[in-house]
């Protein structure tokens, strides 16, 4: 689905230039509203399930949160929803066949006869991500707001990571955190060396995957630029056992294109639902 005006009466008004991001799991919700105008976050939040939910239960979750956060009081020029998975696959665009979506998925998710393969196009760097979305979920965005715009979340992630990458000649891994879900990225010259996401039940498992990331790209823990965000602090426990291994490591501060953000903004709003905006 591509991105068109929806919802707009006859008139435009100051109440038209609000966009909204929705990001949507097993694990959890969050959600922004962006006043285009103001450029800043007019209403946002992050729901954390504490357990996987079916995708049904996760319906449920989403129209109890619409209902009280009162998002249908606003109308938007922009709805995008972000879908929060593992269940996808990069493959280089010179090697991407449309009529194969689930062929490149089949080694490495696991696909039940009716689920439905999509994929997105990161912008400008020759890659695409097959992937699963959660069908009824999108099914009921649209009842609600017409024609909308939906992505992997992996595809936001890439997408801003590479962007905001700059050209040093030294890899940077990055490792973005949210809830039990992590995502590893390593990036070198704008390349794209590693991306991929693990569920982590503990502190044992977020320091084998990234440990385990480096040592398979031969990067040395003494010297590789290491960076953590998302839900992560300096004092929390997956902070100081990666802390323990790896000496060049810090938080990622992402710069951005909204300066009215403030700090409580930014812990509440995922960094892949303020960036597909």
């Amino acid at each position: 689905m591509t991105k068109k005006k929806i919802n707009k009466g006859p008139e435009d008004s100051v109440k038209d230039y609000y966009k909204l991001s929705i990001q949507v799991s097993l694990n959890g919700l969050s959600f922004c509203i962006l006043d285009t105008i103001g450029n800043s976050i007019t209403l946002s939040k992050r729901i954390d399930f504490g357990k996987e939910l079916s995708p049904y239960e996760v319906l449920k979750e989403l129209k109890t949160l619409i209902r009280k956060e009162g998002i249908l009081n606003y109308t938007f020029t922009d709805v995008v929803v972000i879908h929060r998975n593992t269940l996808f696959s990069l493959v280089p665009k010179a090697l991407f066949d449309a009529d194969e979506l689930a062929n490149y998925l089949k080694f490495n998710v696991k696909m039940l006869a009716n689920d439905l393969a999509v994929y997105d196009e990161v912008s400008n760097y020759d890659l695409v991500n097959v992937y699963v979305p959660f069908v009824n979920l999108n099914n009921y965005i649209y009842e609600l707001f017409g024609e909308f715009e939906f992505k992997h979340h992996g595809t936001v992630l890439l997408d801003s990571l590479l962007n905001l990458h700059n050209k040093g000649k030294a890899p940077i891994c990055y490792v973005h955190v949210d809830g039990d879900q992590i995502d590893i990225t390593v990036l070198e010259h704008k390349e794209l060396l590693f991306y991929n996401s693990f569920y982590i039940s503990s502190k044992e498992d977020f320091i084998y995957y990234l440990l385990f990331t480096l040592e398979q790209l031969k990067l040395d823990p003494e010297t590789v630029k290491v960076r953590l965000f998302g839900t992560i602090e300096e004092e929390d426990d997956l902070y100081e056992i990666a802390y323990e291994y790896i000496q060049n490591i810090g938080i990622f501060m992402p710069t951005s294109d909204y300066p009215e953000q403030t700090e409580e903004d930014q812990k509440r709003v995922d960094f892949t639902v303020i960036n597909a905006l």
